[in-house]
């Protein structure tokens, strides 16, 4: 094999195995290891002979006719030369597994795939249809069959039909490294050429323009197409190659293609017009006139191709990196891996509380905004209101009114209102635990090595909720039992600071009296509301205490102490359930790796190739 066919072969190769792996875009965008790889567009307007050119290359009849547009998808054909004696035979990339000796059924396939994705209707898509063809008879090569080029919407296409070709054979024609073949027929003026039109436009210099003249043998007699084809009327940076392919009626007849490759050598051979170009005119010496060109090209790009792979090899080990290494099958390997993942969890966690990441300085808000916002809402001003202060010391008293102080008036009015601290007590529990929880959640999701492994993600939220929940249990109790402190033994000495009431005159009758008015009554409610708002201060600060050192303190320590605890009972089969990936994940893995090996290898035979040269 020459090195010109190693390179294109190698191209072939690299190209083929981009789309096996989905680097070719389903959408007909191409990716940057596509876009890097020369290929050549074919580009003509309907009827202009593209599919004849097409057949003439490859040596067989095997493509879709008819009238209107009968391209409707872009088809990507790779070329493939094999050693002479060799069946010839192509193969579809949707259907891996099934080789097409019968080029009938080829065109089949093309019409019925065609078919799946547009319907029977007269709609195109830009999914590509991917085809390969072995045969002794072609040279390596890679053509991109698009739609013909229309001016008019025909009845059954939608009225967008010829802005929606253009913009597909655009897409592929626009890239740098794409040779267009523009497809231009003899008996119409080349000036009216909707290829050659397109071709300025998106290559002004010509320099990646091919420029085939068909029905050649069509134009009218006493008429030749010689300006075009020395570049007389237009001039290309390539030499026009005229082709002439079979007639309608050779088709009918199903004339042998290697006898039309022979028809047509005899006619330029034997024409009076052409019989000086007859040497470099022809579908075969196009088809070889491609090949030397997409050989210049491939050597002139490799270093920007090999510097693309090796950048794209590096992404892919950081990607692979990334994703994680297989999991082993080791039992004790794969307890390792859990509690490795577990302590990384553990560390994000622990970030969250101490400031490294946001989060726990949502706790301090619990304490410093809700809390004590909470405490000055507690109704008070009603439960101390006169009414019920005179109500409950009156009930106190019972039916021995007090003699000179309501000590069970005072004990039923503090102990009473102390009861309402139990709402903010919980309350600051409950959102201490929420803020935890969520936390735990962020951590989870911000914890990279964990995203393979949706099970492990599931049992550790699991395991650290329950947590989570004996803790907002213990810090529940303590809370309340701080506030049940503070009711079972009141503060004597705020009491006996508390200024003494004054007989009036020394007259005990009138202090009776005063005992029972509402100034009376409303002194009590004042030492009372003093006392509460004495211990509300005690209660600000000792509750955030309770609560940091019941949940956050416990599950900064032992959040996952019980997990570690069960997880070290598990079995290998139990450990592998909760390192099961997620599939997605274990699918981007493999592609990844295909993808990496494909690259390394392509690097390998470029670098091998090139040294050859």
């Amino acid at each position: 094999m020459t090195t010109m066919e190693s390179l294109i072969g190698l191209v072939n190769r690299i190209q083929r195995a981009c789309t096996v792996l989905g680097d070719y875009g389903g959408d007909g965008a191409l990716p940057t290891l596509w876009e890097a790889l020369p290929s050549v567009a074919v580009v003509g307007g309907q009827s202009s002979g593209k599919s004849s050119v097409l057949e003439s290359i490859v040596g067989r009849d095997f493509l879709p006719r008819g009238s209107g547009i009968v391209t409707r998808r872009p088809l990507v054909l790779q070329l493939h030369k094999t050693d002479e004696g060799q069946v010839e035979y192509a193969e579809f990339l949707h259907l891996p597994r099934r080789r097409f000796t019968d080029f009938a059924v080829v065109r089949k396939e093309i019409q019925d795939e065609t078919d799946r994705m547009t319907g029977k209707s007269k709609q195109i898509s830009p999914i590509p249809i991917h085809l390969s063809i072995y045969s002794p008879n072609v040279v390596n090569l890679t053509l991109i069959d698009l739609p013909g080029l229309t001016k008019v919407a025909v009845e059954g296409q939608p009225e967008t039909i010829v802005e929606d070709i253009e913009n597909m054979v655009r897409l592929y024609v626009e890239k740098p490294n794409s040779i267009i073949l523009a497809i231009s027929p003899a008996n119409q003026d080349i000036a009216t050429s909707d290829a050659i039109k397109l071709a300025r436009e998106v290559d002004p210099s010509g320099e990646r323009t091919f420029g085939v003249l068909t029905k050649l043998d069509l134009m009218d007699k006493g008429t030749n197409a010689l300006d075009v084809l020395e570049g007389r009327s237009y001039r290309l940076q390539h030499p026009w190659v005229g082709i002439v392919n079979r007639s309608q009626a050779d088709i009918n007849k199903n004339v042998d293609m290697m006898a039309a490759r022979r028809r047509e050598r005899d006619y330029f051979e034997s024409s009076p017009d052409y019989g000086h170009l007859a040497s470099k005119m022809g579908s075969e010496y196009l088809a070889k006139l491609l090949s030397r060109h997409l050989e210049s090209v491939i050597k002139a790009r490799i270093p920007s191709i090999t510097s693309l792979i090796n950048k794209s090899i590096d992404e892919l080990e950081m990607e692979m990196n990334h994703l994680g290494r297989p999991i082993a099958v080791d039992a004790g390997a794969q307890l390792y891996t859990i509690l490795e993942l577990c302590r990384a969890f553990d560390r994000i966690f622990k970030e969250h509380l101490d400031g490294g990441r946001p989060g726990g300085d949502k706790i301090y808000g619990v304490f410093d905004n809700q809390l004590p916002a909470a405490l000055r809402k507690l109704p008070f001003d009603r439960h101390l209101s006169i009414q019920n202060v005179k109500k409950v010391v009156s009930e106190a008293d019972g039916y021995q009114p007090h003699l000179i102080a309501p000590e069970q008036g005072y004990r039923r009015l503090i102990e009473s209102s102390l009861n309402y601290f139990r709402g903010p007590a919980e309350a600051s529990v409950d959102a201490v635990h929420f803020v935890l929880k969520e936390i735990v959640r962020k951590s989870i999701g911000e914890t990279q090595e964990l995203k393979r492994f949706p099970t492990l993600q599931s049992e550790l939220a699991a395991a650290s909720f329950e947590a989570l929940e004996r803790f907002r249990e213990d810090g529940r109790k303590t809370a309340l039992r701080l506030v049940d402190m503070e009711a079972s033994y009141l503060t004597v000495d705020f009491f006996r600071k508390l200024p003494q009431e004054v007989e009036k005159g020394g007259n005990p009758q009138a202090s009776t009296v005063d005992r029972y008015t509402d100034g009376h009554f409303r002194r009590i409610a004042s030492n009372v509301s003093s006392y509460i708002t004495m211990v509300s201060d005690t209660l600000r600060n000792t509750i955030p205490k309770a609560v940091v050192y019941c949940q956050v303190r416990e599950a900064k320590r032992s959040l996952l102490n019980y997990f570690y605890t069960q997880v070290g009972k598990k079995e290998g089969k139990q450990l592998v359930l909760l390192l099961d990936e997620d599939p997605a994940l274990m699918e981007r893995r493999a592609q990844c790796a295909k993808r990496l090996e494909l690259y390394k290898s392509a690097r390998d035979e470029i670098d091998s190739v090139s040294w050859a040269r």
